[in-house]
């Protein structure tokens, strides 16, 4: 097959995946291009964990598994089920969650704190009751400490385990990612989010230990939405393969409180993990090795190493 045919038959494919990430088919994100014109290095930086698991393909399976963790806290999913559009609106609360990880991620450490204040001025109105893991009627509201921290740990978790699983090293391992992005949960109102490996996994479970997740109607409801989500038809095979890795990477304690079984086909089990290590590959042949986020940051970060240089010779 001739070079000329590829890109007419890969564009397509590549246009369709960057608007289910970004919300626009060709281009980048202003708000991404502001990264750019930041006024220091951010909290992070090239050769730093986070821009190591963030800017990974595996960020793809990442996502799915934790709306499904996060659906298991009953106040944390009444609040998406409640007052999110997520039915009408799916791929624009991916958008705007896809914005924070990226400006906290890439952006200077203003733009870091102001996109996560506009996160949470958007929460203030998410408030309701709900019934909790005890059967107990009780209150939620978004910014609450509470749930802020469960949404923490299921997200640094999500990512953290698809990275171990289809990425490539984390500078520092693992417990370096954990350390950095308590930063993250710092800017959300996390109150001494975990800072080691073995601190995340213990305060997840934690969760389960004292009863507090559990799985109901409206968990199996949003965990069958996110199974069929509305994605692209070109784009509905690979997002498959994609969900079945997420539910493959879960621990089995969770994977069984969310009433999901292991990819199979009748009893016999599917490969989950070199299939979605396939489409993983694929994605990052489309997208390429770096994120536009990653981009932009490092224009800001040579013009800030520039001036340091100007300044020192003056």
């Amino acid at each position: 097959m001739s070079r000329a045919i590829l890109p007419g038959l890969t564009e397509p494919l590549r246009a369709r995946l960057q608007e289910t990430l970004s919300g626009q088919r060709t281009g980048v994100p202003a708000w991404v291009t502001e990264f750019e014109s930041g006024q220091d290095a951010g909290f992070f930086g090239p050769g730093s964990a986070v821009w190591a698991v963030h800017g990974g393909m595996p960020t793809l399976v990442a996502g799915i598994r934790a709306l499904l963790m996060q659906a298991l806290h009953p106040g944390a999913l009444a609040g998406v089920y409640d007052r999110s559009r997520f039915r009408e609106d799916p791929l624009g609360r991916l958008n705007g969650t896809i914005r924070w990880i990226f400006t906290v991620s890439y952006g200077d450490t203003a733009q870091a704190a102001a996109g996560s204040a506009w996160v949470k001025r958007l929460h203030e109105h998410v408030v309701g009751d709900y019934v909790d893991g005890h059967g107990r009627p009780a209150h939620y509201s978004a910014n609450d400490p509470y749930l802020s921290t469960w949404v923490h740990l299921a997200f640094a978790d999500a990512f953290l385990t698809a990275h171990e699983r289809w990425g490539g090293p984390i500078p520092g391992g693992s417990d370096a990612y954990v350390d950095q992005w308590a930063i993250a949960g710092e800017l959300m109102g996390v109150p001494d989010p975990p800072r080691t490996r073995r601190e995340l996994k213990a305060a997840l479970h934690g969760f389960a230990d004292r009863g507090e997740l559990r799985c109901d109607e409206r968990t199996r409801e949003v965990v069958d939405f996110v199974r069929r989500a509305p994605v692209r038809r070109s784009l509905r095979p690979s997002y498959a393969v994609l969900f079945a890795g997420a539910v493959a990477s879960l621990e089995p304690r969770f994977r069984d409180l969310l009433d999901l079984r292991m990819p199979h086909l009748g009893p016999v089990p599917l490969p989950a993990a070199s299939a979605t290590r396939l489409v993983l590959r694929g994605a990052g042949a489309l997208l390429g090795p770096q994120t536009a986020g990653e981009r932009a940051a490092r224009v800001r970060l040579a013009r800030l190493q520039d001036a340091g240089r100007n300044a020192s010779r003056a």
